[in-house]
């Protein structure tokens, strides 16, 4: 198994280092930024834009783990459903940033009315389970490739559900069915980040 390396811990550890005050406040993201971006352009000479994007931009903290992901992203490019499933999470994402979705409750079930809506939260939990099976065993392509199965159900729930509902208890709750969708969908990089 790979060994991982996190870089912002250890830039953390040598900014420690430093006398208080010595160093800019924000000096360790900056250079953590700086040196993503770096990596970035050095992965574009093997991977498209959108796959280093995706994989860079999301929860990849252990850079081991940043060539395996992108390997897996770009398998799960040539999906049918890949394309579809990254304009959703694109929606996903615009919903969830009018909300402070820090503050959203679990998911009710008593509050889910419609079939969709009720199908893709079943499917939620299903796909919960798969994924973390694949990230513990760091098959990424599994966990990517396990997100198809769900594209129906995202189509079915966004043509049928109106999600911002007049009621606050029953939007929120499909908020929350979104943000948990949303968990699912970028476990291993942000796919709303990859082109059509």
């Amino acid at each position: 198994m790979q060994q991982g390396l996190e870089v912002t811990p250890l830039l953390q550890a040598a900014y420690n280092t430093f006398p208080a005050g010595k160093l800019a406040e924000h000096t360790v993201v900056e250079v953590a930024e700086f040196m993503r971006a770096r990596l970035a352009v050095l992965l574009q000479n093997d991977y498209a834009h959108d796959e280093v994007a995706a994989v860079l931009g999301g929860a990849t903290h252990n850079l081991g783990e940043v060539a395996d992901k992108l390997k897996a992203v770009a398998e799960f490019k040539k999906l049918p459903e890949a394309a579809a499933l990254a304009a959703a999470n694109k929606r996903v994402h615009n919903l969830l940033k009018k909300t402070d979705a820090d503050a959203l409750p679990e998911v009710a079930e008593p509050l889910l009315q419609l079939p969709q809506e009720k199908a893709l939260f079943a499917a939620t939990q299903n796909l919960s389970a798969h994924i973390h099976q694949a990230l513990e065993a760091k098959d990424f392509q599994a966990a990517l490739a396990v997100l198809a199965g769900i594209k129906p159900k995202v189509d079915a729930f966004f043509d049928e559900v109106m999600v911002m509902d007049k009621d606050e208890a029953v939007r929120n709750n499909r908020l929350a069915l979104l943000k948990d969708l949303s968990a699912q969908m970028n476990a291993v990089a942000d796919i709303s980040l990859l082109n059509d």
